[in-house]
């Protein structure tokens, strides 16, 4: 894919510390954030973000069953999104027993989404339909499917929550062979606690992923046309 230098795009990803964002304009660069309303006053045309994007009734959307129906051994990475009630419980028992009543059939929430939670709310507080003609919904995992000739990654990023060496190397990889400048990529410093390796590995293909969006070359799951009761368009984009 060629770069169009004269137009910047984004990619980012939920760390511990914020959002690690990845900047790939006439340079590449990557910016910690601590809030993502930082991020949107960037000179940016395309925002591509790994987090839910529009909050369903009922817990699930059609948008991450596409995607997981896709990615194989991959599957995993995909969370199902809780009901949008949820997210206005105090604590996790609360949410818990909020998404079982918004959900069928009848299921809690995953302590790992539960800890997203806050996340999903910053975005979800500062989207509209018109902001999001600009800030996209990705998923990492699809990005680097769509990489890989639209087959899933033979090796997982993470085994036993360490970092797997053949999982991360493959994905440098493939953002390689497919026109990302990984090479220009300026050192990462950040503490491990405060970015991970897959962190900014992810914004990486975050970014592919908007550049693909910006040129109307993505891809989207599912191709039909689902809105929230905001009327956000629930769609993850590759």
């Amino acid at each position: 894919m060629a770069q169009d230098k004269l137009t910047p795009v984004i990619g980012v990803d939920g760390c511990p510390a914020g959002w690690i964002a990845v900047i790939w304009g006439e340079t590449l660069a990557h910016r910690l954030y601590p809030h993502f309303v930082d991020i949107l006053a960037e000179d940016a045309s395309v925002i591509a973000v790994d987090i839910p994007i529009g909050l369903p009734p009922l817990s699930g959307r059609v948008a991450e069953r596409a995607t997981r129906a896709v990615l194989g051994e991959r599957q995993s990475s995909v969370f199902t999104v809780p009901a949008r009630a949820s997210f206005a419980a105090g604590d996790y028992r609360a949410a818990c027993n909020m998404n079982l009543l918004h959900s069928e059939p009848p299921r809690k929430i995953s302590k790992q989404c539960h800890g997203i939670f806050p996340k999903i709310r910053e975005v979800d507080a500062l989207m509209t339909t018109e902001l999001q003609r600009r800030v996209h919904e990705v998923h990492p995992e699809a990005a680097f499917w769509a990489m890989n000739g639209k087959v899933p990654v033979p090796f997982a990023k993470k085994v036993r929550s360490d970092n797997h060496r053949p999982g991360l190397d493959y994905r440098r990889q493939l953002l390689r062979d497919n026109g990302f400048p990984l090479a220009t990529l300026p050192e990462s410093h950040y503490r491990r606690s405060d970015v991970g390796e897959d962190d900014l590995l992810d914004a990486c293909a975050a970014a592919w992923s908007a550049r693909r969006i910006l040129h109307g070359l993505h891809l989207e799951f599912p191709a039909q046309e689902y809105r929230d009761e905001k009327g956000l368009r629930m769609v993850i984009k590759a």
